[in-house]
């Protein structure tokens, strides 16, 4: 089959990113064609043989260009024409979208429709509902359902996008957009990493049918035997949303305990400046897993919604168990009490640190979880696994 994956970003940056570069390589090991478009970075690590890309969009740039930003990122008419001269040449089989709003912009869904290419996406956040992307109140700095009950223009009265009033508006007007010309119909099967996001997507009825779940993959990785070492790992990104500032708390509350944390983000600054906390920036490969399988417990506070995380998944899947918030489709990758703990409602600092102190200086029960993600971790789908089930539902759409 000739594969076309799209994604705005085509170098290691985060999920979706780490998804679609392991997918790839996935269906090109099984005899596929592959090709990615996206946005020009120097960065990039995949590519087209055309090597066309859309320009690459800084939003946070001073740059005067910026000001031309909001004609490019409602409709790129550059990502329809680039896009088009990309199927002219590779001619694929099938489309498979990820996270392409704003820098690429659902114009390429017209590009493919027209030619009669399946299309299908698999829903990394809440873009299509929610114009911030996290149902989330950065303002309020808690969770936000108003989108998906109400008007997208909820999202312009709270600044949900990066605080902005303008971004906001531009951020509305794009939802609104789409879902006004009826883009979104033309994708033939969106695929779901967790029940939870389905269930946002369905309080539309445009995509009743059409919908699939299929958690995340986690990759084959080689049975190594670690020896766990007395810290507690925070591994992500280093945002507000994700609730960092709170494991920052939770470190200062155990000041004889160790602390790691692995990651890049808005708050890099901030996880330096904890005394018991040894910031290691972001780490890949053997190096991630190894900080992973060796820790004691992994802490995921997220005050957003999550989908389906992929730190909650590598924890398990090494060994390790999570205390987490509860929110999204946290709730659908950790067997309460067993993989980790989930921190009830309302989730607070003072909840958080009652749960921690169940767990924190408990050897015994941390050993007995870490057993049970061992056993647990033939629940997950490994990547060549997930890389045949999308190879049938690739081929039903052919």
């Amino acid at each position: 089959m000739n594969i076309l994956l799209v994604n705005k970003f085509l170098y290691p940056r985060g999920g979706a990113e780490s998804y679609v570069l392991k997918l790839g390589k996935y269906f090109e090991s099984q005899g596929h064609n592959v090709s990615y478009f996206g946005m020009y970075d120097e960065k990039n690590i995949v590519g087209n043989k055309l090597d066309i890309y859309t320009s690459n969009l800084d939003f946070h740039s001073t740059d005067i260009r910026r000001f031309f930003y909001p004609f490019k990122i409602v409709y790129s008419w550059e990502a329809y024409r680039k896009f088009n001269q990309l199927l002219d040449f590779f001619h694929p089989d099938i489309i498979h979208l990820n996270n392409i709003n704003f820098q690429i912009t659902p114009s390429i869904i017209d590009a493919a429709w027209k030619r009669g290419i399946p299309i299908l996406q698999t829903v990394h956040d809440s873009q299509m509902i929610c114009p911030g992307h996290l149902l989330y109140n950065r303002k309020k700095g808690e969770v936000c359902e108003k989108c998906v009950y109400g008007s997208k223009w909820n999202c312009v009265k709270a600044k949900c996008i990066h605080g902005s009033f303008f971004k906001s508006l531009i951020g509305t007007i794009e939802g609104i957009f789409y879902d006004k010309k009826n883009t979104y119909d033309k994708v033939k099967l969106y695929i779901c990493p967790s029940r939870f996001i389905e269930s946002i997507l369905l309080t539309r009825k445009r995509y009743a049918g059409k919908t699939k779940v299929l958690c995340n993959f986690i990759e084959s990785f080689e049975e190594k035997k670690y020896t766990k070492k007395d810290y507690i790992l925070y591994f992500g990104r280093l945002s507000e949303e994700k609730g960092i500032h709170m494991f920052l708390e939770l470190c200062k509350k155990f000041p004889n305990k160790k602390f790691k944390i692995a990651g890049q983000g808005p708050l890099e600054e901030k996880c330096k400046q904890i005394s018991n906390a040894q910031y290691l920036g972001l780490l890949t490969g053997d190096k991630l897993n190894r900080t992973i399988a060796e820790a004691e417990l992994v802490v995921y506070p997220s005050i957003c919604y999550e989908n389906c995380p992929l730190s909650v998944l590598e924890a398990i899947s090494l060994g390790t168990p999570v205390l987490a918030s509860g929110r999204g489709g946290i709730r659908e990758l950790i067997d309460n009490g067993k993989s980790g703990i989930l921190v009830d409602e309302p989730f607070t600092m003072d909840n958080l640190l009652k749960e921690a102190e169940k767990l924190v200086n408990n050897k015994v029960l941390l050993k007995e979880m870490s057993q049970y993600c061992v056993r647990v971790k033939k629940d997950f789908l490994v990547l060549e696994q997930y890389g045949k089930e999308l190879e049938k539902i690739y081929r039903s759409f052919l």
